[in-house]
């Protein structure tokens, strides 16, 4: 099994390698049950902590604790909890199924800590790299992500039954499902790295599934921290409306702190709202509103400070119809910085990887979109949210198709530099390193 881990020199070189030597004799072997299932309810039980420790020191800056007892505080905190994995909330009669995104961000985040701590843990199990390459059946990542799955999903039942109240009814299917989606799409990920098994089962992935994924990546990263600037610019040009409206609300320094920390819980939504403006199709801000490029029509608003981003209604200006264009434009862009990284002088790859990496990265942004929106007041403000399905039809066009543009340019780029070196045209099939394509044939000496 000592085949699975690198050995001391290879784990300082590598990046987010923990360089800890494996254990004398062999990789490390805790039992795999026992490990897995404690790793799933720590990973619940440390954002569960977090969300009822804020709860009640919330509780206490409001007036000094007077309202309430601190058991009603530690059921909100368990609520907001359980809210950040979709269970929705009665208050007042009123349903709530918005899904802050800041706390299942911070829950995300500790599954994927906790499940690396328990695939580093569980590396000596199962048959080594030797055996897998041979074909021998390895279940160690399996188990133990269904053991963390489960372990998490009995914590949130848990927390269901004793939060729960006739008043407030969380749902509790809804939560199962994303406990589901985290196991799968965080922790059995997280497992297969640390645990080694994703490094011996990456070479069986095509070369250009790899590199389109890794330009779908790139591409969803940029656009969302162009999504965060445009957003954050927005609020920064605004700010003196959303001091207003904390000034409105007559709030002191205890509830002005307590409301900033609910305002950061809902920032990734924030961001999913501008990256859907950014594209096109825009969101909505109440039944019958729209905010786009294109025309902004609002109606009444409930005092949120982070409402100060919205622009006013009416015409739009000229410059705000040219937005259309930056999808496009930015994986163009992207594919083109991935390609000069991992370079090809193949068209078909070349086309292959930016078209490809655009439309999941439009797809994954898609979906992100359609669970940033959801109902947060009575009335007209059970819709609220990104245009999910127009969003993704806009952006896995425009991502498409300015990967696939900047694939072929820039290896009609790479094609034209190495005749240019080589003096000759390209070989069809190009296997080895860049570098060695760039480098002459040495001459026979005489």
């Amino acid at each position: 099994m000592t085949s699975l881990l690198p050995d001391s020199s290879t784990a300082r070189r590598t990046p987010g390698a923990t360089g800890r030597r494996p254990a004398p004799g062999g990789a490390h072997r805790r039992p795999l049950v026992l490990t897995a299932t404690l790793g799933g309810a720590v990973a619940a039980g440390a954002t569960l902590l977090v969300c009822l420790a804020v709860a009640v020191i919330g509780w206490f800056l409001t007036d000094a604790g007077a309202h309430g007892e601190p058991h009603d505080a530690l059921r909100v905190g368990a609520l907001a909890w359980l809210t950040a994995h979709g269970s929705g909330v009665v208050v007042g009669g009123v349903a709530l199924t918005a899904v802050p995104l800041g706390l299942t961000a911070l829950c995300a985040w500790s599954c994927w800590r906790v499940a690396l701590r328990v695939g580093d843990a569980v590396s000596g199990h199962g048959p080594d790299a030797d055996a897998i390459s041979d074909g021998e059946r390895d279940w160690t990542v399996p188990v133990a992500a269904l053991l963390f799955t489960v372990a998490y999903a009995v914590v949130a039942v848990g927390v269901v039954t004793l939060a729960a109240t006739a008043t407030t009814a969380p749902a509790t299917t809804p939560v199962l499902g994303w406990v589901l989606g985290l196991g799968l799409l965080v922790a059995t990920p997280a497992i297969a790295v640390a645990s080694g098994r994703a490094a011996i089962w990456a070479p069986a992935v095509p070369p250009v599934l790899r590199h389109a994924s890794r330009v779908a990546r790139r591409l969803l990263v940029t656009w969302l921290a162009l999504s965060a600037a445009a957003f954050l610019l927005a609020l920064l040009v605004d700010l003196d409306t959303a001091a207003n409206v904390l000034s409105q609300l007559h709030t002191d320094a205890g509830d002005a702190t307590a409301f900033s920390v609910a305002s950061l819980a809902v920032v990734p939504n924030a961001v999913l709202f501008a990256a859907s403006y950014l594209v096109g199709p825009g969101f909505t801000v109440g039944v019958g509103t729209l905010v786009s490029p294109s025309a902004v029509v609002l109606g009444p608003l409930p005092m949120f400070p982070l409402l100060a981003a919205l622009p006013d209604t009416g015409p739009t200006p000229a410059w705000t119809v040219a937005l259309v264009a930056l999808p496009a434009l930015v994986a163009a862009v992207v594919a083109v910085q991935a390609q000069r990284r991992a370079p090809t002088l193949r068209w078909d790859e070349g086309a292959l990887r930016g078209c490809a990496g655009g439309v999941v990265a439009g797809l994954v942004l898609g979906l992100l979109a359609s669970l940033a929106g959801g109902a947060v007041g009575p009335g007209r403000m059970r819709d609220v949210g990104p245009l999910a399905h127009e969003l993704t039809v806009h952006a896995v066009t425009a991502f498409g198709l300015g990967g696939l543009v900047g694939g072929l340019l820039v290896t009609a780029w790479q094609r034209h530099r190495s005749r240019s070196l080589d003096g000759e045209a390209p070989a069809p099939v190009v296997s080895r390193p860049w570098a060695s394509r760039l480098r002459r044939s040495p001459r026979p000496r005489r």
